[in-house]
């Protein structure tokens, strides 16, 4: 089961009638129609609506609202309304409300408020997704069904406790194991009795907040537990939905690098990926693309939806920057350009109250249509319109992939050493700007991906390797292509327990480097990095973590230049096979990383595309008959010359490029190239 099918990008977004009287319906349609909208996202939370009581349920609201999307000719992505609990539930049942890190049980409020292992919860979500798949199944306007809504948090109850310690059970089938995973040996923490066990809280492991805890291992299996215990809820759902409508596919909206939550142990479970794209600001191009590209690695390359971004500004931050002209269709466009099928907004009329009254959205308080940021939705509408079906269904030909792993990331930044500034997120943004910036199409992959159709491979802060990983990154080496990882990588194995081995453990024989000794410093402390040679050198700055590098046949590419290790490696390159396996031992800065890709892509004969004009971004897709579709966005405000590299037609304006000729772009503006031979 894929995504819905569509004859163009579908466009629209989270549309909450219920807040609206009727007469406001009409306009909002109106509007919709001039803005090309044909797609909306229906009841997300709408469980009190619905269910307004234990024994009763009530969706004559909900039926109006799905007949009236339907009669105007939008399709439909039905949500199950279990994003958030109605209070009478909280009422009746307290169970269902969380217990937090400090062991605080929760009263009713807010949302990402129900425990996950209650059965109480479990029961009647799962049957309130059952009865509007039921009720709905036959609506020919409903193309896909949306559980939950942005999942996330954690609970601490004794509900979850024991769900902890049934989780375990079945991981570790005995005490023994358990104790020896968890090194319980130290400060005399061995359990004789699987009751002894406890959620891993501030009332227990922690101090200074939950990234600091005596005891990785068990903080980190109970970040597995939640995530799975959540996905559990999911699967319920899904499940009740199967009964009545086993053709239409389903999905949640994932919320991109977000820590809590596996996503790669989810994947498997959505018929396609959709997430919400809300960046932190307005330089975060890079980022986006790489979460653009996560979120298309979850299954395997097939395209998602951009299920929410804001059309202008969001409501949830200190400061909430609004998105400069033509920001929204740029963006809008790097989703399609990295794989998006759907680009969909939160919210599509702005809410009357609460804490989403200021959050942006296509249609403002006034229902206007001659707003700035109405006419840029319009002005998006149409150039999808233009393109039609021509990027339905494309895949990306990536030659690089970069592995992404949620357990080397909670491992990471809860070891008590080297550094807590060192953070995965902004350690993965980095190096991927160093692709992304070379115009380099790239898969982002789990530590379980098959890697054979890969060139290089590159797997940045690889702290936790896990099962045959290491035997799969000798084989993309020994056949020809080219490994690079980090410092901090090769350090723990699935337990979170150190290999009894040199650093990096069994990535040695790759990576052909011992590390002995590493020096950690504060984040204004820079050893400067000599990378290659002295006729073609380049001096990189690296902070944070500095390891002292032992080469076992490893070629030195870098030497730091201070302190007591000045002249000794930082960076490594060692022949493996056919290929060769990189080994970066400090935390080099993006030009230091930028040096060290070059000089692996030049061995692969990879394409760079415009790698020497900053802010313009290239991505390419491949459609299901061949054809190849280049998307060149300019990220600068201001207009932008290039010479073309690539002959083609873009289909947005219907002009023909021939390479090497001059083509413009407006501030903020995209090109969809069709490209010919």
């Amino acid at each position: 089961m894929t995504l819905p099918n569509n004859t163009k990008i579908a466009y629209g977004g989270d549309y909450n009638p219920e807040q609206w009287p009727q007469e406001v319906w009409a306009r909002d349609y109106e509007l919709f129609d001039l803005a090309g909208i044909d797609t909306v996202t229906l009841g997300v939370f709408d469980w009190a609506l619905n269910q307004p009581a234990l024994d009763r349920y009530d969706f004559d609201l909900l039926d109006r609202i799905v007949a009236r999307a339907g009669a105007e000719g939008r399709q439909i992505c039905l949500a199950t309304g279990t994003g958030a609990l109605p209070p009478w539930l909280a009422k009746l049942h307290p169970e269902v409300n969380r217990t937090d890190f400090e062991g605080r049980r929760h009263r009713y409020g807010q949302r990402h408020n129900a425990c996950p292992s209650s059965p109480v919860f479990q029961r009647l979500s799962a049957e309130l997704a059952r009865r509007v798949a039921r009720r709905y199944a036959g609506s020919e306007a409903v193309i896909a069904w949306h559980i939950g809504n942005e999942y996330g948090g954690a609970c601490y109850c004794e509900l979850c406790g024991a769900a902890f310690r049934d989780w375990l059970k079945k991981r570790y089938a005995s005490l023994e194991r358990l104790n020896e995973a968890w090194y319980t040996t130290f400060w005399s923490h061995r359990f004789t009795d699987w009751d002894e066990i406890e959620p891993p809280s501030a009332l227990t492991e922690h101090w200074r907040g939950p990234d600091h805890t005596a005891f990785q291992g068990i903080t980190l299996d109970y970040r597995r537990f939640m995530s799975e215990a959540m996905l559990a809820n999911f699967i319920a759902e899904k499940e009740a939905i199967r009964e009545s409508s086993p053709d239409l596919p389903i999905t949640t909206n994932f919320m991109g690098m977000y820590q809590p939550i596996d996503y790669h142990r989810w994947a498997e479970h959505l018929d396609f990926a959709s997430w919400d794209n809300y960046p932190p600001d307005d330089t975060s191009q890079a980022r986006m693309a790489l979460t653009h590209d996560l979120m298309r690695g979850l299954k395997g390359g097939q395209p998602f939806w951009v299920m929410e971004q804001t059309p202008s500004t969001t409501a949830c931050r200190d400061v909430n920057p609004l998105k400069r002209p033509g920001v929204l269709g740029l963006w809008s466009w790097q989703s399609v350009a990295h794989g998006a099928d759907a680009v969909l907004y939160f919210q599509m009329r702005a809410s009357k109250g609460a804490s989403e009254k200021y959050h942006g959205a296509v249609i403002g308080h006034g229902g206007r249509s001659d707003t700035r940021v109405f006419t840029e939705t319009a002005r998006l509408g149409e150039q999808f319109a233009r393109l039609g079906g021509a990027s339905l269904g494309a895949r990306t030909p990536a030659r690089t992939a970069l592995i992404f792993d949620w357990d080397s990331w909670w491992a990471l930044e809860m070891s008590d050493g080297p550094s807590r500034l060192l953070r995965y997120g902004q350690t993965m943004i980095t190096v991927y700007s160093a692709l992304w910036e070379l115009g380099v199409d790239v898969d982002v992959v789990p530590v379980t991906a098959d890697l054979d159709g890969y060139d290089v491979v590159v797997a940045p802060l690889l702290h936790m390797v896990k099962g045959d990983l290491a035997q799969r990154l000798e084989a993309v080496a020994a056949r020809g292509g080219s490994v690079v990882t980090t410092l901090l990588s090769g350090r723990v194995d699935e337990d979170d327990n150190a290999f009894l081995a040199d650093v990096p453990g069994p990535l040695a024989p790759l990576l052909g480097v011992r590390v002995d000794e590493w020096d950690a410093r504060e984040a204004d402390v820079v050893n400067p990095v000599r990378l290659g040679t002295s006729d073609d050198s380049v001096v990189s700055d690296s902070r944070l973590v500095f390891e002292l590098v032992i080469p076992q046949g490893a070629e030195v590419v870098g030497v730091y230049e201070q302190d007591f290790y000045a002249g000794t490696p930082a960076v490594t390159r060692n022949t493996f096979g056919e290929g060769e396996g990189w080994y970066i031992g400090a935390m080099l800065d993006k030009p230091g990383l930028s040096w060290v890709i070059r000089e692996v892509l030049k061995r692969h004969d990879i394409e760079t595309r415009y790698a020497d004009v900053p802010d313009l971004e290239s991505a390419e897709r491949v459609t299901p008959d061949g054809t190849r579709l280049l998307f060149l966005l300019n990220h600068r405000a201001e207009a932008l010359e290039v010479e073309a590299q690539h002959s083609g037609t873009d289909l947005l304006t219907g002009t023909h490029v021939e390479k090497g000729e001059r083509i413009r772009f407006e501030p903020c503006g995209v090109k969809v190239l069709r490209r010919t031979p």
